[in-house]
């Protein structure tokens, strides 16, 4: 099993792939777990998540998913496991805050809140490294090999 989780081939699309998610969702995960970037740091998200209604598990699995996974996702280790993480995390923002406000983002800051599309191309990059592995320079291609 730790064989098919690992196993990816020597492309270079995969590693695009994870390494642009990686990059662009560490911020939010240093936000969420060090306060970096104006973010509340781990007990305040875990309050915030908590006072609306998420459970505090899920809200820790959340911080580590980010920071975590995103670290995963750029070093290319266990990139199968970040992956999925980052785009449950991503499809449970859709559904539980963005999809009321539409697919767009709120770019002129004229709506109540941010739409979905940037989380849908989260989702599809996930979806890359999930069907096709870490690809070329992983630390999980290094394993298997």
């Amino acid at each position: 099993m730790l064989g098919s989780l690992l196993h990816t081939q020597d492309d270079i699309g995969p590693f695009i792939a994870r390494v642009i998610l990686g990059i662009v969702m560490l911020p939010h995960g240093l936000q969420k777990l060090l306060g970096m970037f104006g973010g509340a740091g781990f007990s305040g998200t875990v309050d915030f998540f908590v006072s609306s209604g998420v459970p505090a598990f899920v809200a820790v699995l959340i911080i580590i998913g980010e920071s975590f996974g995103s670290l995963g996702l750029i070093f290319g280790f266990l990139s199968r496991l970040a992956a999925l993480g980052i785009a449950i995390i991503m499809l449970g923002a859709i559904f539980m805050v963005h999809l009321q406000n539409g697919f767009f983002m709120n770019w002129f800051g004229n709506k109540a809140g941010e739409g979905f599309e940037f989380h849908l191309l989260a989702v599809g990059l996930a979806l890359i490294v999930l069907i096709k592995g870490g690809g070329k320079w992983s630390v999980d291609g290094s394993i298997v090999r």
